[in-house]
């Protein structure tokens, strides 16, 4: 099954896989939150991240530019929530595009790559 967001096959040219990044409790010290005790508190649940890593594949230096540009076409101000499918079916609601980065090279060889970290989040406080 094909991923997507927002129903753009964004990661499909390449290789790529989904990993839910840290979930639980956000906990600082409390001498961060101005209280002096030792010993830490909590603020609520930590936002679901997911992080994309893949590769980017086209034939030309220009197809692999148009597959960038429809990426990053979708890193909007105010983020605008959507689904998010990953290449196994799984759902997840809600989710936000917020960062996309690239490797620091584009490989050349009988086609075009490049690697590539986007991260999508589940804001708790959706204004």
């Amino acid at each position: 099954m094909p991923s997507s967001f927002k129903s753009l096959p964004l990661f499909s040219s390449g290789p790529h896989r989904f990993a839910l990044e840290t979930q639980g409790q956000l906990v600082i010290p409390k001498l961060r939150l101005g209280i002096q005790l030792s010993g830490s508190g909590w603020l609520g649940l930590e936002e679901l991240t997911i992080k994309v890593t893949g590769r980017l594949i086209a034939a030309t230096e220009s197809a692999l530019w148009t597959l960038r540009d429809a990426i990053t076409a979708q890193l909007i101000e105010p983020p605008t929530a959507g689904t998010l499918i990953d290449n196994t079916g799984r759902s997840f609601t809600q989710m936000s595009f917020i960062s996309f980065e690239e490797a620091d090279r584009t490989d050349r060889n009988r086609v075009y790559s490049l690697a590539y970290v986007a991260r999508f989040r589940r804001f708790n406080d959706t204004p």
